[in-house]
């Protein structure tokens, strides 16, 4: 019978260092992920499943578990699964990890089926937020659940990690509450909510728990875990990088730079405090004022004292010089972004700028009577941490309790292979970013080849073929900046947008040659690229193209311009229609060269922030001229924390400046509009006619109306049928001889 947990006195000491601010002389040197002593418990060995049940335990060995993690998906033993990447890698430090996998949530019993954890609950909504697994974009309810055994809705909870949080809370008060998972990390601070067409607070309120790990937080996690186990306390642990934590008020001695308005005050001659400054009035004099008063008043303290919090205004930022490691940025408190809709832009401009792990600073924002605290995001994993946490011992299938049932998600990605992990595309309507973070992190060629041989070896029914090799992006491998020293310093949102930044490496060789080595596999017959190709870069390498095309396309693959409008893909950060034109010319004579005949299909978006029925028409008209009838179209999703999403509920564009009088930006709100939209993108279906020629005469476009090939729908005569006139034909009933 294996002893209880033990006390913390007796636990072996986890050997950590601090990390340097984001601004300090020193470099920042994180501690390697792997360099940890074990907890004590690493000499129960490693679990054939993490497990789901007492029964899984007492067979281990467990009187208990140290950490639990909850999730909203089914656990699947793969590391394209949240819950089995957090387990695995807290297995690997020692600790015995238990799951509790798509509970009940009507009661706080089935949150104790596994017993108290002796550190902590992990909670998480799963791989995908659990409002976007549910609503479709028109906010109808879907009627499956990729991520659920046999497809099966309703598994799950809306808000996923407040639901299983507070019933965490009730079924053990004490326990500490850790939230994670993209659902968490894109509600670290005030958002708005698409659902309930609302601001909501930060989820770290909401759903009453200790702390938030947002992003890829594999450093946050093992570093808060082994500080838990040597009893160290929530307060002493809440500076980590990645995470958000509630305080009351700023610790003494703190800068903070006051972001909190975009309407400063009027020039005033007499100067008593920062916040009388007009930004667009300070002199160098009113600066030497501000730095002579606040020097003085800090002089004027005892050496024992502790220094007081010193604001300075956003604009004046650069006038003072400042600590890097106890400088935060005041964002508009919740109320403030709740009430004005401009603010809530600025903030969400704030937050992008201050995501480079580099050079960004501490964000604050007011929830009623205490602080939310968002620490710097995690420094990215080196290539040997990211091979170790792939590397570790899954199974790579589905728990065995769920026997046959199928999880259509884990169909997908069974014979597919995670080579990288960010995006530096920064595309507005999308949270990859957000959440992952813009730096590349990259795997070694020797670790994805070897998952390659696991999957043929492991993966029951192999036939031959990986289904990808990708990541957030298909062709963003190894693809960094070529200098540190610039990216610890640049703010730029995207390293693509709008040109492709010189200092960014392009250069695809060692995709290419990753693509080539993974073919040359025995037992492996074909690699498919299934992961989003960002078409703008792969022009930039012709060979990369031509190795793509000639050997990874099935006859499609699939891109995504996502519209023709420049006006439009300004407020997407997505390059101009004309990439995609000088791409789909190599791709065609790269297909032609290896004697195949191969089709682009593009994706688009209805209803995107900026995009009006003008542009959508245009849109509908270079898809007639192109001969493209999509089948499957996008309608905008705001998502949490997207600048698109801003834009959507702002009517400002946070890419820019904001102020009151600032860029406006228009929105699609009405289902009804929204509907009319997603009908250009679909002209070709008779169903949209009708609803098309209205809104092309309201626009005064009745000249599109008609059966010209340059006209976008049918004309609708009196006595015509909606239909063209071969599928009247084919729709007559055959003659039948009377009996």
């Amino acid at each position: 019978m294996q002893t209880p947990a033990q006390p913390s006195s007796t636990r072996v000491k986890s050997r950590s260092r601090p990390e340097t601010g984001p601004d300090s002389k020193q470099a920042i040197k994180p501690r390697h992920l792997f360099s940890y002593q074990p907890y004590w418990a690493e000499c129960f060995g490693t679990a054939p499943y993490l497990p789901m049940s007492r029964a899984e335990m007492d067979a281990l060995g467990w009187d208990s578990c140290d950490i639990i993690i909850v999730t909203a998906d089914a656990y699947v033993d793969h590391p394209s699964f949240g819950m089995a990447v957090v387990g695995r890698l807290l297995e690997a430090q020692g600790f015995r990890v238990g799951i509790i996998a798509q509970p009940a949530w009507d009661s706080a019993e089935p949150f104790k089926a596994l017993g108290e954890p002796n550190l902590f609950f992990g909670v998480t909504g799963g791989n995908m937020d659990s409002l976007i697994n549910r609503y479709t974009a028109d906010l109808r309810i879907r009627t499956d659940d990729a991520y659920t055994p046999n497809a099966e809705a309703g598994k799950r909870p809306d808000r996923s990690v407040i639901v299983y949080s507070q019933r965490c809370r009730e079924a053990y008060y004490q326990t500490p509450i850790v939230v994670g998972g993209i659902e968490a990390s894109l509600r670290r601070i005030a958002q708005y909510d698409y659902w309930s067409d609302q601001v909501r607070k930060s989820v770290l309120i909401d759903a009453n728990a200790d702390i938030l790990l947002y992003g890829n937080a594999e450093r946050a996690l093992v570093e808060f875990a082994h500080g838990v186990a040597n009893g160290r306390t929530i307060r002493e642990l809440s500076d980590l990088r990645g995470t958000a934590v509630l305080r009351r008020e700023a610790p003494p001695g703190w800068t903070e730079i006051d972001s909190t308005r975009i309407d400063w005050p009027g020039r005033i001659d007499d100067i008593p405090n920062p916040y009388d400054v007009p930004h667009d009035q300070i002199t160098e004099p009113d600066a030497r004022k501000i730095r002579e008063a606040t020097e003085a008043r800090e002089a004027k303290k005892d050496e024992d004292d502790v220094l007081p919090i010193r604001i300075i205004p956003l604009p004046l930022q650069r006038k003072f010089d400042t600590d890097p490691d106890k400088t935060y940025i005041r964002l508009p408190s919740y109320n403030k972004v709740k009430n004005d809709p401009a603010l809530y832009a600025h903030a969400s401009r704030v937050l992008h700028q201050e995501s480079n792990p580099y050079n960004a600073k501490t964000l604050v924002q007011k929830h009623d009577t205490m602080d939310i605290w968002v620490n710097p995001p995690p420094i990215p994993l080196e290539t040997d941490e990211l091979d170790g946490v792939f590397d570790l011992p899954y199974q790579r299938r589905p728990h065995p309790s769920y026997g046959d049932a199928r999880i259509p998600a884990y169909d997908m990605i069974k014979t597919s292979v995670n080579i990288m992990r960010g995006c530096f595309g920064g595309c507005t309507f999308c949270s990859i970013t957000e959440h992952e973070g813009r730096i590349i992190q990259s795997r070694s060629e020797e670790s994805i080849l070897k998952e390659i041989e696991k999957i043929r070896d492991m993966v029951p029914g192999f036939t031959g073929t990986i289904s990808d090799l990708g990541g957030p992006t298909a062709n963003m491998y190894k693809l960094n900046c070529k200098s540190h020293d610039i990216q610890k310093n640049c703010k730029r949102l995207s390293c693509v947008y709008p040109t492709i930044c010189q200092h960014l490496e392009t250069d695809h060789k060692p995709t290419t040659q990753l693509y080539r080595k993974a073919r040359a596999i025995p037992g492996v017959k074909r690699v498919a690229i299934a992961s989003g190709l960002r078409y703008d870069l792969a022009l930039k390498d012709p060979e990369y193209v031509e190795e793509l095309v000639t050997h990874h396309v099935g006859g499609y693959l699939k891109i995504a311009p996502e519209h023709s409008e420049d006006k439009t893909l300004s407020k997407m950060m997505k390059p101009s229609i004309s990439s995609y034109d000088e791409f789909k010319a190599m791709f065609d004579h790269f297909s032609a060269k290896a004697g195949k005949k191969q089709y682009l299909i593009p994706y688009f978006i209805a209803a995107h922030p900026g995009s009006d029925n003008e542009d959508m028409m245009n849109l509908g008209l270079w898809l007639k001229k192109h001969k493209f009838k999509p089948d499957q179209v996008q309608t905008f999703y705001p998502s949490p924390m997207a600048l698109a999403t801003a834009m959507y509920y702002s009517g400002k564009n946070p890419l820019k400046k904001v102020t009151y009088k600032s860029e406006a930006v228009g929105s699609i709100k009405h289902f009804e509009d929204r509907r009319v939209q997603k009908a250009f993108l679909r002209y070709h279906d008779e169903k949209n006619w009708p609803i098309l020629r209205t809104t092309l005469r309201k626009m005064g476009r009745a000249d599109l109306i008609g059966d010209a090939p340059h006209q976008l729908v049918p004309d609708d005569k009196p006595g015509r049928s909606a239909r063209p006139a071969k599928a009247r034909r084919n729709a007559r009933p055959k003659r039948t001889r009377s009996l």
